[in-house]
């Protein structure tokens, strides 16, 4: 039976470190809490050193479920508006939730709200966890005393946020998994098939067709350590140096530029960074964050160097007393319906609700797009496959009709 580290205080407050034996981590709660213990902490004993260190490894690189997130935000709402106390919350809601980055981290949130932190303050440690829209989102609730209205907005927006990354993923899985299933057979053929052909062909006293030439060096290539090992070298060498070139400043800005105008996904990247940068701006106005700070926190949290470059440019304008509409038209990204619907919620003092608008409005674009991207893909990828194979099979029976003509 597992055993668990915990730390905990009894009935008269009094601090004790000690340790259980429990099927898991939530009976092992639930066994301290019947001994009428407050849990401040609580960990399984791990097996040594070497599975401790690997285990820290990877809870330190492992990112939260993006669902489980949204789960907790809902349910932190729903006990919150039903007035539990907030560290009753935080307990309950660590011992269900099964991830475990997001229980050990919660244990700590618990651990610092309960001495005297903030809720935000305690967010705010944990910055993989939750980000800085998180936190500013809280802060303003916890300010405004509306905390759970807030956590509902939040909720509301990753689940948003979530199911649209879901939908460019999926329509995205299909033609990947084609394209690597058809170079495994490409490869497979050039490697272990054509090898044969190629020694049936050298012993022919023909002048073999280019196609058949084509094919031969290719094989010879790929089966040659003295070309592949190089290849494969330069090619290593290539990703690193344009992953560090890509982490530059400058570098960053070209690539997100190159992403926002290459063909047929540009319109694709360009669309949903319009509906993430709306919908974010959207859910901190409506949830009372001052206009400046949320400008700051959507060019954090937008990922783009670009819409981070046009946020600085609103920022300045409404610092200079002007319009958001103005500089988002002059970006030259957002197209005249987006700047008009703006302007209009400007207007009338609901940007918020304007926002919310177009950004449901682009996910509906977008979700068109990637229909009509996922079709024309599996067609495109389909007559390319049907190419390859077609070149490999005029190289193989060229020389044999050749051979034939010739015996003729």
């Amino acid at each position: 039976m597992p055993v668990f580290v915990y730390e905990a205080r009894d009935a008269a407050g009094q601090l004790k470190k000690d340790k259980i034996d429990a099927p898991n981590m939530r009976m092992a709660t639930q066994r301290l809490q019947e001994q009428k213990m407050t849990v401040i902490n609580i960990k399984e004993q791990s097996g040594g050193v070497a599975q401790a260190d690997v285990l820290g490894w990877y809870q330190k690189f492992k990112k939260v479920n993006e669902q489980a997130l949204t789960v907790f935000s809902r349910q932190f709402a729903t006990m919150i508006n039903a007035g539990l106390a907030m560290v009753r919350c935080l307990d309950i809601l660590s011992e269900q939730t099964e991830d475990k980055k997001l229980q050990q981290t919660l244990i700590q949130v618990r651990r610092d709200v309960e001495g005297g932190s903030t809720l935000s303050n305690a967010l705010s440690k944990h910055p993989t966890v939750f980000s800085t829209l998180y936190t500013s989102m809280v802060k303003a609730g916890e300010m405004g005393g509306v905390l759970d209205e807030v956590l509902e907005r939040l909720a509301g927006f990753m689940e948003k946020d979530y199911a649209l990354k879901k939908k460019v993923k999926s329509a995205l899985t299909y033609p990947v998994v084609i394209l690597i299933m058809a170079l495994g057979i490409v490869f497979f053929l050039v490697t272990y098939i054509l090898p044969t052909f190629v020694t049936l062909f050298e012993g022919m006293n023909l002048e073999l067709p280019l196609p058949t030439r084509v094919l031969i060096g290719t094989t010879k290539a790929v089966r040659n350590p003295v070309i592949l090992i190089p290849l494969i070298g330069v090619v290593v060498v290539g990703g690193v140096f344009v992953n560090r070139y890509i982490s530059t400043p400058l570098g960053k800005k070209q690539y997100d530029l190159l992403k926002l105008n290459i063909p047929v996904f540009g319109l694709l990247n360009k669309k949903v960074a319009i509906s993430r940068f709306c919908r974010t701006l959207g859910t901190l106005l409506s949830s009372g964050v001052p206009i400046m700070q949320a400008l700051e926190i959507v060019g954090k949290a937008s990922g783009n160097e670009i819409i981070a470059m046009t946020v600085g440019k609103i920022r300045e304008s409404i610092r200079e007393g002007e319009s958001i509409a103005s500089p988002l038209g002059a970006s030259g990204m957002f197209p005249p319906m987006v700047t008009q619907m703006v302007a209009v919620g400007e207007e009338t003092g609901n940007l918020d609700a304007m926002l919310s608008k177009i950004s449901d409005f682009y996910d509906t674009e977008v979700e068109y797009l990637l229909s009509s991207l996922t079709s024309m893909l599996e067609p495109i990828m389909i007559v390319g496959m049907g190419a390859i194979v077609g070149f490999i099979v005029v190289s193989v029976f060229l020389p044999l009709y050749q051979l034939i003509g010739n015996m003729a």
